[in-house]
């Protein structure tokens, strides 16, 4: 991952989106198996049909938009990259934060600076300490412009309730910062008739330009492909230009297949609009169940509200992790991937710090080893009950209650 085993050196590159690990939408499949034999490249920045989708997709969703506001890139990172480019200065981004959004900053010698989040949730910074950051950042002859955020965050799960966003959107505005919305994970929610959504795009129009990656929700992450929504006014018309010249410098064009089927996935047919109802559902049930263990066992965890993971401090058992020569997060990642047999990469690849005891764990591995146990999970009304998710469970759960009782060992007699 970037990172020297002896020394823990810098932390170059983050852990990817979690995968939902399920098996191709075989609609999809058929899609983009009819676009392969189209010769011509898609343009940059998304052709017709692509970005004529995104928008109908995008006003569905309270956010209208024209062809002419919008851009279509393979993956949400090479919009955030060219939008840093466009916008220059420095950035600023919650602690912790997705692992992908720093390193862009960081490749075109941007300065990036991580704000404190509220107690209520990760993916949004509180307001005061961006207001104190700014500050700061301003008096070392710092130059912020750009605040990246997240209603819906990797990699904490968490969902901003809109009272702390109004907040936070109102002192970056007030400090005349431009904000881009990650909203990849918008339409992973685990109760989305019980939780308030608003993006940002709908408190601050003119400021905020809003990034999906089809891979949260509509698309496998092996097929790259996202678009982002500028703000309708000249200042929006100039930085949609400026990351269109990034693009095309970098030739950043959604494959030509991929855009076919991610067309067709904006247009939410049933078909699609079920199997990510189904999905949804399942990493819900899953993450909810992994919770519960860890939770159990002494760690701490904000109950997951979106995507298919979860964020855990186990800061309460670190007597027993020192006892296994854990000392930080690089060596927690390293002993709990190896224990666990899958990933589960530290608190420091998103931006949080070393000495903290955190991790993302991903609920895509706890489906199972092969494309017929994960797809009978998701066919299963009780896919808690399968046997090969109760085994992975099973593990998740043997090892932090071994921790748990290495812990209660090594705590002082009272």
């Amino acid at each position: 991952m970037g990172t020297d085993p002896e020394g823990h050196g810098p932390v170059r590159y983050g852990p990817p989106l979690p995968d939902d690990g399920l098996p191709v939408l075989p609609e999809l499949a058929a899609v983009l198996a009819a676009a392969a034999a189209r010769p011509r490249a898609e343009p940059v920045g998304g052709g017709t049909p692509l970005l004529e989708a995104a928008c109908d997709y995008a006003a569905r969703r309270g956010l209208p938009a024209e062809p002419d506001h919008v851009a279509a890139a393979p993956g949400a990172p090479s919009l955030l990259l060219a939008l840093t480019a466009a916008l220059g200065g420095d950035v600023l981004v919650p602690r912790p934060c997705a692992a992908w959004w720093a390193p862009y900053a960081r490749l075109l010698g941007r300065p990036v600076f991580h704000v404190a989040t509220p107690a209520e949730c990760g993916g949004v910074p509180d307001p005061y300490a961006l207001l104190e950051t700014v500050r700061r950042v301003r008096a070392e002859g710092g130059d912020p412009r750009l605040l990246v955020l997240s209603v819906a965050d990797d990699p904490t799960a968490t969902v901003a309730p809109p009272e702390v966003l109004h907040e936070t959107v109102e002192a970056a505005a007030g400090e005349g910062l431009h904000l881009v919305s990650d909203e990849t994970w918008r339409d992973t929610v685990h109760a989305p008739q019980e939780t308030v959504w608003l993006s940002p795009a709908e408190m601050l129009p003119d400021r905020v330009t809003v990034v999906t990656d089809l891979a949260g929700s509509l698309l496998p992450t092996g097929w790259p492909a996202a678009f982002a929504r500028f703000p309708a006014n000249g200042d929006g018309d100039g930085l949609h230009a400026r990351v269109l010249d990034v693009l095309t410098a970098l030739g950043a064009r959604v494959a030509a297949p991929v855009a076919a089927a991610a067309a067709h996935a904006l247009t939410e047919p049933e078909p699609v609009t079920a199997h990510r109802a189904a999905v949804g559902r399942l990493h819900a049930r899953v993450a909810a169940a992994a919770h519960a263990v860890v939770v159990g066992a002494g760690a701490l965890s904000r109950p997951p509200r979106a995507g298919r993971h979860l964020y855990v401090d186990l800061g309460p058992l670190r007597p027993a992790l020192t006892a296994h020569g854990v000392a930080d997060a690089q060596d927690l990642e390293d002993f709990l991937t190896a224990r666990l047999g899958m990933p589960a990469p530290g608190g420091h690849r998103f931006g949080d710090d070393l000495g903290a005891l955190r991790v993302r764990l991903s609920t895509g591995p706890l489906l199972g080893g092969s494309d017929q146990e994960r797809a009978e999970c998701l066919t299963s009304a009780a896919p808690l009950d399968l046997p090969h998710v109760q085994r992975a469970l099973l593990t998740l759960e043997s090892v932090f209650d071994d921790l748990r009782d290495d812990a209660q060992r090594w705590e002082p007699p009272r």
